[in-house]
């Protein structure tokens, strides 16, 4: 039930003949934000108003006097300079949630008008073991196809793995020079990403000796031009502000160039400072082209170079699926860079003969409008990119499946590249396509930096699950000594993913957040486990009274709503619907997950006010019983939407 639709309904009749554009108009109806203006509050007359050149409560009584809600609210009343505010009848809410109680998807529609979306997520490197900072797209994007699912929309999940390029021609490079047969035998994913890390550390140094000098030289540069620019005394104000931005420019410029040197320079002393590092960099000083010859073999078909590759992929693949599983998230899809290799020759061709794309400096790029550089999709040497990968994949993904909207669920450090991608495909013809980048921001430490471990490696995303398995274990059999092991290890379980993953999406995407342990996996506040508790306490209720839910769901019962945090509890209840629906719009899981933790808080307050097992008369616990049964219900449903699984004990 979406109460704030069914109110546009009414008040878009009421609006007629008082505006051609009553859309801005219907968005002015909101929740209240104080229960004593009602339940929903309209808000338009004083905008409308100003438009018809009439006193808002003048306006306010027009739209009343065409209104009809009387099978929905109490008589609407006009407040203040033209506030509309709107009580929702008792009698009309418990019917509502009674027919909810009925009903397998708890009173919740589907969407008018359904879509095909394809949700592109996760996309980790298949070269190196997943880490935290794969957590977000994983989770985010694994929520917002849960949710469009149940919501009526056909969704094509796809998990585009990075599973081509430079990367494995270092990890061939590695593979052939630099493995350690017996870490191989012992755990293949983690010796490929040590040789991964090493030749990538060596192919790093030669560039670093190369371009320090450089750096050097460019950086005296500027410094003597800010030198030079002190010299000059402006001849007027205008003069004066020029001279200061440009001197803020170069001093900018400076300030980056001096911090790429610094760590120019940490990178080239940590190979100094170890023999046998050094004496690999002496041995490998053509690497970096080494390298790029790999890598273009196995472009280009070499039997020796693919045979490898398809070998390391099998170990990757089984990798990642391992998280994939604990995680509960699947994919319809996985097709990765690879699949698309060989399309992109063809696909360079017919951007060049369409005009779309053209030479540049001996490569191939895209020219975009309000663009200064251009999208390059091909190299001088022949090479492909990203972005041609990326727009070969688009083209698949129109003709195999023939999306309406198209989500990328990637970090914010790509939003340029997704400015140029989706330009770019609307030059291809594909304009009538909703393409979105749902960007995210980075997991901090408590230090306010990209969380890392001590050491300073990038922790891994399955220690991550393992460390918080490990203290909800301890949360739980500290908790309940009558589970078994199986049983508590199974909670346990339950509550360490959920803490991790709620922790994430209660969080509003676009910003950075604090990863802690301790916070993640508190039994009060906007966690999973203090919502998992709230699941777990209503369910009790069922278990200690004897109560046969199922039967209760199929009885026809009165519900009664004459006390406060009764009737608070069903609008909340009410509100799942318009909640999911706003989620949906900006694709921001933090509203649903905010939605859970006020509903988990309102029927704390009404636990506390309002006794169930214990009610005055069979007829007040009945209904009390199908309030905790809706609520017990929306809370699972919620948190399944979320990824995030319930336990009936904690």
């Amino acid at each position: 039930m979406n109460i704030p639709f069914l109110l546009k309904k009414r008040f878009e009749s009421a609006l007629a003949g008082l505006t051609d554009h009553p859309e801005p108009m219907l968005e002015m109806i909101r929740p209240s934000q104080e229960p004593k203006f009602g339940d929903y509050q309209a808000n338009m007359a004083m905008s409308l108003g100003k438009q018809l050149g009439k006193s808002p409560r003048d306006v306010a009584q027009m739209i009343l006097d065409k209104l009809d809600v009387s099978d929905l609210c109490e008589t609407p009343e006009i407040a203040g300079p033209g506030f509309i505010n709107l009580r929702l009848k008792n009698g009309w809410l418990a019917q509502t949630l009674q027919d909810a109680s009925r009903d397998s998807r708890i009173g919740v529609g589907v969407s008018s008008s359904p879509r095909t979306f394809l949700v592109d997520f996760s996309a980790p490197n298949v070269a190196k073991p997943m880490h935290v900072g794969h957590i977000r797209s994983t989770v985010i994007g694994n929520a917002l196809a849960q949710m469009l699912r149940f919501y009526g929309h056909r969704v094509i999940t796809d998990n585009h793995l990075g599973d081509w390029g430079t990367q494995f021609g270092m990890i061939i490079y590695g593979y052939r020079h630099f493995l350690d047969e017996k870490a191989y035998q012992r755990n293949p994913v983690e010796e490929l990403a040590r040789l991964y890390r090493l030749v990538r550390q060596l192919v790093d140094y030669h560039k670093n000796v190369t371009m320090l000098p450089e750096y050097q030289r460019k950086a005296d540069f500027l410094k003597a031009k800010l030198a030079e620019m002190d010299t000059v005394t402006p001849v007027d104000k205008n003069e004066e502000k020029k001279h200061n931005k440009e001197k803020q420019r170069l001093e900018s410029q400076v300030f980056e160039l001096l911090a790429e040197i610094q760590s120019v320079v940490g990178k080239l002393k940590t190979v100094l400072a170890d023999p046998t590092l050094f004496e690999d960099s002496q041995k490998h000083a053509d690497i970096g082209q080494a390298v790029l010859e790999e890598t273009s073999k196995l472009h280009h078909g070499d039997k020796e170079n693919r045979e490898l590759w398809e070998k390391i992929l099998v170990f990757c693949k089984t990798d990642i699926d391992r998280v994939y599983s604990r995680l509960k998230i699947t994919f319809d899809h996985v097709l990765g860079e690879s699949y698309y290799n060989d399309m992109l020759p063809e696909l360079v061709a017919r951007l060049v003969k369409l005009g779309i794309a053209r030479e540049t400096d001996g490569a191939i790029g895209v020219f975009l409008p309000d663009q200064e550089v251009p999208m390059l999709v091909q190299k001088k040497d022949g090479a492909f990119l990203y972005a041609t990968t990326d727009l070969a994949t688009i083209e698949y993904r129109v003709k195999t499946f023939q999306p309406n909207a198209v989500l990328y669920v990637v970090d914010f450090r790509q939003s340029l590249h997704f400015e140029q991608l989706f330009a770019a495909t609307r030059l291809m013809g594909h304009s009538n396509m909703e393409l979105t980048h749902v960007k995210f921001g980075t997991v901090l430490g408590e230090d306010g930096k990209p969380f890392k471990t001590r050491s300073g490696d990038t922790v891994g995303l399955e220690s991550l699950l393992d460390e918080a398995e490990r203290r909800a274990l301890e949360i739980v059999t500290a908790n309940n000594e009558e589970l078994s092991q199986d049983q508590a290890t199974e909670t346990a379980r339950r509550i360490g993913i959920g803490a991790l993953i709620y922790a994430d999406l209660s969080q509003n995407r676009e910003s950075d957040y604090v990863f802690s342990y301790d916070k993640m996996l508190a039994m009060n506040g906007n966690t999973a486990t203090y919502l998992q508790y709230a699941y777990a306490r209503v369910r009790s209720i069922f278990t200690k009274g004897n109560v046969d839910v199922e039967q209760l769901r199929r009885q026809t019962i009165a519900i009664q709503l004459d006390e406060p945090a009764e009737r608070a509890l069903a609008i909340e209840l009410l509100k799942f619907e318009e909640t999911l629906e706003a989620t949906l719009r900006d694709y921001r899981p933090n509203m649903l997950a905010g939605y859970l933790y006020d509903l988990a808080n309102r029927y704390s307050a009404f636990f506390e006010q309002c006794p169930v097992l214990r009610a005055d008369d069979e007829a007040i616990r009945n209904s009390r019983l199908v309030l905790s049964d809706l609520t017990a219900r929306t809370l699972q449903k919620g948190l399944e939407l979320l990824g995030i699984e319930t336990v009936e004990k904690m």
